[in-house]
């Protein structure tokens, strides 16, 4: 058994700090579901991932937080693809996941994950609010020409998007955050998006659920923001577009996002060792 640690989605300016850590257990065959907490706990990352069964072209894998498990992690997927290309697997690699079958493209330094199915619906107005009031947010915070929704891009996002100078100040509850993950839930984390340009956004991500404040970068909600533009026609297509996530908290991060006519969203992302 290895336990790597790698980040991803980093930028590509060599910044040791860039990206989101994530822990890669690669032969975890003898360990129990206790066991994998219990290290998901000692590494302290949002996410660490759980590989076993692993042949050059397939894998099956868990992922927890240091809270709980979840059923799907972007970065963490990202990075265990890079971690079994430099150990001679690939080209494409199967993950099987609790989420379904991801195909991850792989090289020694970058990986390209293809999302499960993707899922776009609206927030109820009740649900909206609660989670504005989580996230000390109002009405006149958010973008009208993107409203809010929730996502899925292999785990469950309500994302809000906001206008121009909003995610600087974002300061949200925690405990309230948290506990309305918990009643609805809600694994993944509450994407507060901005659109910087046509092409380009930046978002926030708090994540309490998973131990975590805040998380760096989220390939999850990246997958289903690339969905959620598709549904409602707010780009033309197909498009590719790169969302920047973590600066805020130290960890600056870059995510790309190709979204076609029709079928899965793509998720792209380079990786290193910590």
């Amino acid at each position: 058994m290895e336990i790597l640690t790698y980040r991803a989605f980093i930028t590509p300016d060599a910044n040791p700090r860039s990206g989101n850590p994530a822990g890669v257990v690669i032969g975890a065959e003898a360990l129990s579901r206790a066991d994998m907490l219990t290290v998901a706990r000692d590494l302290g990352f949002s996410e660490t991932a759980f590989l076993t069964e692993t042949t050059p072209g397939s894998t099956r894998v868990r992922y927890f937080s240091p809270r709980d498990e979840i059923a799907f992690c972007g970065h963490a997927t990202i990075a265990s693809g890079v971690a079994l290309a430099r150990r001679g697997a690939g080209p494409v690699v199967a993950f099987d996941t609790n989420a379904g079958e991801v195909l991850v493209e792989v090289s020694s330094d970058r990986a390209t994950l293809t999302a499960v199915d993707t899922g776009v619906a609206p927030l109820s107005d009740a649900l909206l609010d609660e989670l504005l009031a989580a996230l000390r947010l109002s009405r006149d915070d958010l973008d009208p020409a993107l409203p809010p929704a929730f996502v899925r891009g292999g785990n469950p996002h309500p994302a809000v998007f906001v206008r121009e100078g909003v995610l600087a100040s974002l300061d949200h509850d925690g405990e309230a955050v948290l506990r309305l993950q918990e009643r609805e839930g809600w694994d993944g984390t509450i994407p507060v998006v901005h659109r910087l340009s046509p092409g380009r956004f930046a978002s926030r991500n708090p994540f309490p659920r998973g131990g975590i404040r805040e998380d760096p970068a989220t390939g999850s909600a990246a997958a289903g923001l690339g969905a959620y533009l598709r549904a409602g026609g707010h780009l033309a297509l197909p498009a590719v577009i790169e969302v920047e996530q973590g600066a805020e908290i130290g960890r600056p991060s870059l995510i790309t996002v190709d979204i076609p006519l029709e079928g899965r969203i793509r998720v792209t992302g380079a990786a290193s060792e910590l």
